[in-house]
Formats: structure tokens, sequence, C-alpha cells
């Protein structure tokens, strides 16, 4: 393994999820089994947790590395020209691409319908070989675990590793397939140890305390944190809160006209991490997710978004 430092700028390395996604609204209502619907709009894109934080890194000029995998079939060769102007290692693996449906609806929910596929084996090795030590201030983003089947056994010590290679360690959880089991809860507060960002939303805060009291829940996970530690809980479309250092902090999303709103948090991830690359505090980085967030979901389709086309929303 090349165990040569890296000495760049501040950047974020994600590694998470990749996979293709469809986005298709809105409906009104779930069809009858065996009819067909017209929708009005529609993009086939790059998505997955990773994919998503890191096309944001790129939209607001973050110098970013994506670690993840491809299927081995058209839409995996696809998928890896989609990232231009990121570095990419992308391991390729002998299954059929992971897919997603996300079906927007009315009321601004959506539902997603995902296939297993190649995601299952993103390997260790593969994330440690790409994952190099560095000298330059950095944080790894860890996106998706219960989606990384080959990873998720050896989690905490993948987030230890990266730790001694020099990152600041963040996590998305996202949301357990099986459901928030005892198990699953238990396995998770293995993890918390290690993370200097924990960025979740409240339903999931909610989860992994084991309470339905968001204030309680936060006391419970703000305790299995390391010491300094920030806590990032994402509200929707009210915004974000964020406790550090016992200091409890908030931002107020400005409200918008969104019809796609998958990815938000995944965006809004992007932008609070450029942030706190960058020197900001808290309530900085909560500020610059939220802007990050609007700016992006503002548009449709995404593929329209230039490079550092919304650098803005990070400036101090």
């Amino acid at each position: 393994m090349d165990t040569a430092r890296l000495h760049l700028d501040p950047h974020l390395s994600i590694v998470g999820d990749v996979g293709v996604d469809l986005v298709l609204g809105t409906l009104d209502a779930w069809p009858r089994i065996g009819t067909e619907l017209l929708m009005p709009r529609s993009e086939l894109r790059a998505g997955g947790s990773g994919a998503n934080a890191a096309l944001a890194a790129r939209h607001i000029g973050l110098n970013t590395q994506l670690i993840s995998a491809v299927g081995n079939d058209h839409f995996g060769h696809w998928l890896a020209e989609q990232f231009t102007g990121i570095r990419c290692n992308l391991e390729a693996c002998d299954r059929e691409t992971t897919i997603s449906v996300g079906l927007m609806h009315a009321c601004g929910d959506r539902n997603f319908f995902t296939t297993h596929g190649h995601l299952q084996q993103l390997s260790v090795q593969h994330v440690l070989k790409h994952l190099r030590p560095t000298d330059a201030p950095a944080i790894a983003l860890f996106t998706a675990p219960f989606l990384l089947t080959e990873l998720r056994g050896r989690y905490a010590d993948l987030l230890a590793e990266a730790a001694t290679r020099g990152y600041r360690i963040a996590l998305d959880t996202g949301w357990p397939p099986e459901g928030w089991t005892p198990d699953v809860r238990d396995e998770v507060l293995t993890w918390l140890p290690h993370c200097d960002h924990l960025l979740i939303n409240e339903l999931e805060a909610r989860s992994i305390a084991g309470t339905e009291d968001l204030d309680a829940a936060l006391v419970l996970i703000g305790r299995e944190l390391k010491a300094g530690a920030s806590l990032v809980v994402k509200v929707g479309a009210r915004g974000a809160m964020g406790f550090e250092a016992g200091r409890r902090s908030a931002h107020d999303a400005e409200p918008a006209d969104i019809f796609d709103t998958i990815g938000a948090g995944d965006a809004f991830n992007a932008g609070y991490l450029a942030a706190r690359l960058r020197g900001g505090h808290l309530a900085e980085g909560l500020a610059a997710g939220c802007r990050t967030a609007r700016a992006i979901l503002s548009r449709f389709p995404r593929k329209t978004i230039r490079a550092g086309e919304f650098a803005d929303c990070i400036a101090a």
C-alpha cells in the first residue's frame, strides 16, 4: 500500500455510496396496480449519498475526493463519467449497478425503490488504498454504511484508521434497511466515539437514541461522541441545529419552492463541511449547509449546474 502522505489544500474525502438515480414526479396519490401515469418531470443522474455530497462539493468549488464503487455494466461506465472535476477512485465490481427510482409526491415527500447491486462489494482494501495519509486540513465523510455490506463489518476500525491517517471523521448514518433494531443501535454506538462531526436528521437521532424525545436523544448521543465533537441534526425545510462543547446553535432555512428534495441532506453536508474546513465555527457551518442545500435543490434538472457555480454559499 502506498503510504506517501498527501500535501494538499484543505480537502474533503468521501467514502460512500454511488448509484444511478431516476427521479420522477409528481404523484398526487399512489396509482392502482396495473395502471400507467405520465410524469411531468424526470432526471437520470448519479445518485446515492456519497455521489450527491461529492457533486454538491464540486458545485461549491471544494477540493474533493470520492472513494466508492460502480457496477460492471453500461450504467457503471456511465456513472464513472458523471464526476468530472472530482478526484474519483471507483472500484469496478462484478455486479450490476445499484439503481434507485425516486418518486416525488405533491406533498413534498418521496419514496425510493433501490436494488442491491454493486454497493455490497465496495471493499475495505479499496478504501484504504485510496484514503491516503495527509498533512493537510482534511475531513473524511462516511455515508450509507448500512448499504455497504463489505465495509459494515469493519466500520469502527475503518473510522479509527482514517483518523490515524490525518482525517477528521464525519458520519452520515442514513437509514438501515432492516430498521432501527436494538442490534443496529448498538452497532452505531460503536461508531460514534470516532466521529468529529455526526450529521443526521431528527428521525435518525430519535432512532439511534431509542426515544421520541428529541432533546433527550441529543443528550444521549452527545455522550457517545468524542470530546469536542459536533452533533448536527437536519430538520428538513426548517433548517438545522447543532451542538458543540455544550453549546447549541441553530439556523432557520429560508423558504423555497422546491420540487426535488432528494439529496438535500447530502448537499447540506457538503456546505457544512466546506465551511468547517475553512475554519468556520458551528453556526457558520450550519448556515453554509442550509444555503448550499437551498441553492442546489432549487435547480432542476441539476445536471445544468456548473462547477463552482455556488461557491458563494460557503463565503464567510
